[in-house]
């Protein structure tokens, strides 16, 4: 045991051996062999091993500790269940034995099991842990029945009686049985009977956290729609605690629900069950101003209080009475607060949720206004007056960024956006200087500035500015330098490299963000969505298994999460984790990273080191086989990682998030039919007799080439959904979602020749039924289809040509789009192959039948048949063209290579000597970056060359 944990599995099993050479039946020993041999990558041996063992059913606590880890590295956790039944039968009375074997029903989610072995526990030993496992066990068949009505007259209902039952016999002992109960009248929407269990004695069990009562009680009473009882707890809430924002909404949404049901006070009673009421504006004025003016007796400011104010004056204004209430100005009160608050980061976010109440015509003032009131002071006369600590550097900050959201700078001239990138940044170094003594996880106090240059430069390089996003990843490289944990600077750095299509310093970039767990889904699109696409295959190889990783292992950390929950009782938590694992299974990622990543392995393997059949079986792909989740597909993209001071009009938006969605689920729809056709292609092989039609219903080969015509036709319904997508010609903001491929797939031609090749399989299928007499149409059809492939790849390889960078008046100019076309050549030249072997592998039988016939009959004029020349002349021209396309890299690779950089500085822009250093390191990234990717597209087309040399029949 010693020797597998240290991973020494070798030893591990030569110590085993040992062992059992002497003592025959020591099965632990057996199964700490097995578990050496599984992590040796000997999986039937020790499967095998294992199954010796688990038949004689043991009931030593070693080997079933033993059995279970060797189970779960096997993911096969069913197995476990098994070992523990066949243990619990023999040892009836075990508490361990039946807990474990819960925990086992627990892992594979075998509810109702759980629930009957629950109550088996809660018989053996009457805790009341184990009674509610069993209750939670049956909410839980609740969850997962697909029968809703099932869920509300059955599995509920039992679970609710079960809990009574406990009630009644007062055995109710823990926090966690009374949040039990609560759940599930709140699922049965009994609302009035969760309330009075809340209010009621089991309510003052409920004390793990603040205000965990008052909470619930809420809930139950906006669901009642108790509007008076919603507002006294409120008000009484707001009383403690002036600050707590999610109680002034509740206050303020019930008054005015009270107000327009007319609500009147009962007379000589109670207002309601929580005490005194507001039901008119006036109350609720006076109740905000009476909260400002108790928050001025305040040691510590509180900024509950005066933000009230101005969601107040909101939705006045929204109700349009706010006049006759004097509640203040609220460019007034954003100017009072913005002096109380404006050196905490947070005033920004505060008060952008308000600058809609000021009318357009006052934002110059108002920002002047701010200005007027920060302690800022120049060297000298012409210089900008800078801020002397970090309190006024944060006050300034926050003007700044209220200008970029007001649109101010959106609306300036190209020449005074450039003032503005130039101002921001003196400030950004001068405030490095409050700075110095940051560790190197903090951020720098002046980042924004820097940040807030860029977005300016990004404007500059959307209306056509050339030089601004050379510029702009120069002052981003600049600002991580002196920022190394800035996440913003990487993402944005991520984002224009890639829109540069630059991958490589990308791959680096990413991996310092450190993302973490859920984050791979969120934010992992940035990676995958570029590295192959821009030719970085290797690299888009790991970040495809890097995604995997994280959504196959939270399968197994969620049961195990689940596990814990049962243990410790948090009960309402496994709903929660069950539908964490939902979300993650029917992620609109995971299933795009699953597809790219079959078809990029059959990119890089199929027919170059393993044949396509077994490439195709290794991944256990089959045609018919659907495993995208279409109606369930969640986008968990989190699309806002990048912060933006945009206003609304710029900003992304719901129609955009709509789009992209919509954008995407096509894309992938026809990534996945193009997987699902090349995995058909192999089932096609060729074992059919020909004309002998009883045969091949036989052999299953005809209802193969079925699947592939009905693939085909979703296939062209898919490809024609996107083209009319497109033709709405939909822009996203520049930090918004990025596009898919699919624009291009479809401008460069390479749609247009991938579902003709598919087409042209269909034929040469047709022509293997028919034979080679009688078929002059099928073969003319398919020689035809052959010379418009050859010229639809020609076309495809001119959309390739030309520079990646080019020198144009001192300023670089990048094409992006020639590398991703180039990476679509390869892909849509490997497809040509794979179909090309298909077309060989019927031929080649044909072939030299007609030389046996030729034999036979000694005679040389055997005529053959034109589908033969037409195959050899299409062979010849696509080695031709791939040769091309060869030299055509290699001549990529020479001018990048030979182009020198350094000589360029940028023009109309007064470099420091700081900048120019950072801007030969970004110009370097770029140019090393398109090196690698041509290198790599050069690469695998030599090996494709190689393939097409293989099929000169």
């Amino acid at each position: 045991a010693d020797y597998l944990d240290n991973g020494n599995n070798k030893m591990a099993i030569q110590q085993a051996d040992k062992l059992l050479k002497k003592h025959k039946d020591l099965h632990c020993a057996k199964v700490l062999k097995a578990i050496g041999l599984q992590r040796t990558g000997k999986q039937d041996e020790a499967y095998a091993l294992a199954q010796e063992v688990a038949a004689l059913e043991p009931t030593d606590d070693n080997s079933l500790q033993a059995l279970t880890i060797l189970y779960r590295e096997m993911h096969r956790p069913e197995l476990v269940t098994k070992l523990y039944e066949a243990a619990v039968k023999k040892v009836p009375n075990s508490e361990e034995y039946h807990s474990h074997l819960f925990m086992a029903y627990a892992r594979v989610g075998e509810y109702k099991k759980m629930q009957q072995a629950g109550m088996a526990l809660y018989k053996i030993v009457p805790k009341n842990p184990y009674y509610f496992w069993s209750v939670m066990s049956l909410i839980m068949q609740s969850i997962s029945a697909q029968d809703e009505n099932l869920s509300k007259t059955m599995f509920l209902p039992l679970a609710e009686r079960m809990v009574e039952k406990m009630v009644k016999e007062d055995k109710i002992e823990a926090e966690a049985e009374v949040e039990l109960y609560y759940m599930i009248l709140e699922r049965l929407e009994k609302y009035k009977e969760a309330l009075d269990v809340v209010r009621g004695k089991l309510g003052e069990k409920l004390t793990s956290e603040l205000q965990s009562r008052e909470n619930k009680c809420m809930a139950m009473y906006k669901k009642l729609c108790r509007w008076p009882e919603c507002n006294a707890l409120s008000r009484r809430l707001l009383l403690k605690n002036s600050d707590d924002w999610q109680f002034y909404i509740t206050y303020f949404d019930s008054v005015f629900q009270l107000i327009d049901e007319s609500w009147t006070p009962p007379p000589e009673e109670e207002h309601s069950l929580e005490g005194e009421v507001h039901y008119s504006i006036e109350q609720a004025v006076k109740f905000i101003e009476e909260r400002i003016t108790e928050e001025s007796k305040n040691a510590r400011p509180l900024r509950g209080p005066y933000l009230a104010k101005l969601e107040l004056i909101r939705r006045l204004r929204y109700r349009g009475c706010n006049d006759e209430y004097k509640l203040g100005d609220p460019e007034e009160l954003m100017f009072q607060y913005f002096k109380k608050f404006g050196d905490k980061p947070c005033c920004f976010t505060d008060l952008k949720v308000f600058v809609d109440l000021l009318p357009s015509s006052q934002y110059a003032k108002f920002i002047s206004q701010l200005l007027e009131v920060i302690p800022l002071s120049a060297a000298a006369e012409n210089e900008i007056a800078l801020p002397a600590d970090i309190k006024a550097l944060q006050q300034h900050l926050c003007v700044v960024q209220l200008s970029r959201l007001l649109g101010i700078y959106h609306a300036m001239e190209k020449k005074e956006k450039l003032t503005v990138v130039q101002e921001l940044m003196s400030r950004y170094r001068h405030g490095l200087e409050f700075g110095k003594s940051c560790l190197k996880t903090e951020l720098q106090f002046s980042d924004y500035y820097c940040l807030l240059a860029v977005h300016l430069l990004l404007d500059l390089w959307l209306e056509g500015e050339e030089a601004a996003v050379w510029q702009c990843l120069t002052l981003l490289e600049e600002g991580l330098s002196h920022s190394p944990s800035n996440a913003q600077f990487k993402l944005l750095l991520i984002r224009i490299y890639c829109r540069l299509g630059a991958f490589e310093p990308v791959r680096e970039l990413y991996s310092s963000l450190d993302a973490k767990h859920i984050q791979h889904d969120t934010i992992g699109y940035l990676l995958t969505r570029y590295a192959e696409s821009l030719g970085h295959y290797t690299a888009a190889s790991e970040s495809c298994n890097f995604a995997l990783r994280f959504f196959h292992s939270n399968q197994k950390d969620t049961s195990e999460y689940i596990i814990q929950a049962y243990k410790y009782g948090a009960f309402e938590k496994i709903p929660e984790f069950i539908a964490f694992r939902n979300r993650l299974n029917s992620s609109l990622h995971f299933a795009q990273v699953r597809t790219e990543r079959m078809l990029l392995d059959l990119l890089l393997e199929a027919n170059i080191s393993t044949s396509l059949e077994e490439s195709i079986k290794s991944m256990s792909l089959s045609p018919e086989e659907d495993d995208i989740p279409w109606k369930d597909l969640r986008d968990n993209r989190d699309l806002t990682v990048l912060f933006n001071w945009d206003p609304k009009d710029r900003d992304i938006s719901e129609e955009h998030r709509k789009h992209s969605l919509e954008e995407e689920t096509m894309w992938l729809r026809i990534r996945s039919l193009t997987l699902r056709l090349v995995s058909g292609l192999p089932t096609l092989s060729h074992t059919i007799q020909p004309k002998n039609s009883e045969k091949t219903a036989e052999n299953g080969v005809s209802s193969k080439i079925d699947t592939i015509r009905s693939l085909l036709q979703q296939l062209e319904a898919a490809v024609d959904s996107g083209k009319k997508f497109l033709e709405q010609k939909i822009q996203y903001p520049v930090l918004g979602p990025p596009p898919t491929r699919m624009a291009g797939f479809f401008s460069n031609g390479s749609c247009q020749c991938q579902t003709s090749l598919f087409y042209l399989v269909s034929d040469i299928y047709e022509l293997d039924t028919n034979g080679l007499e009688d078929s002059a149409e099928i073969q003319e059809r398919i020689g035809n289809s052959f010379k418009s492939l050859v010229e639809r790849l020609t076309d495809l390889f001119n959309k390739c040509k030309g520079d990646l960078i080019e020198v144009r008046d001192g300023t670089l100019k990048t094409h992006p789009n020639l590398l991703e076309n180039l990476v679509f050549f390869v892909e849509t030249i490997s497809i040509a192959l794979w179909v090309s072997s298909y077309c060989d592998s019927v031929l080649r039988p044909f072939k030299s039948n007609l030389q046996k016939k030729k034999k036979k009959k000694k005679e040389s004029s055997v005529a053959m048949p034109p589908v033969f020349t037409h195959f050899l002349d299409y062979i010849t021209e696509l080695q031709t063209l791939t040769s091309n396309v060869i030299d055509h890299i290699k001549g990529l690779e020479k001018m990048l290579t030979e182009l020198k950089l350094e000589e360029l500085s940028l023009k109309d822009t007064l470099l420091l000597q700081e900048e120019k250093k950072f801007t030969k390191t970004v110009q370097g990234k770029v140019q090393s970056s398109y090196q690698h990717s041509v290198q790599e597209i050069g690469e695998l087309l030599k090996k494709r060359l190689d393939t097409i040399k293989k099929l000169k029949i």
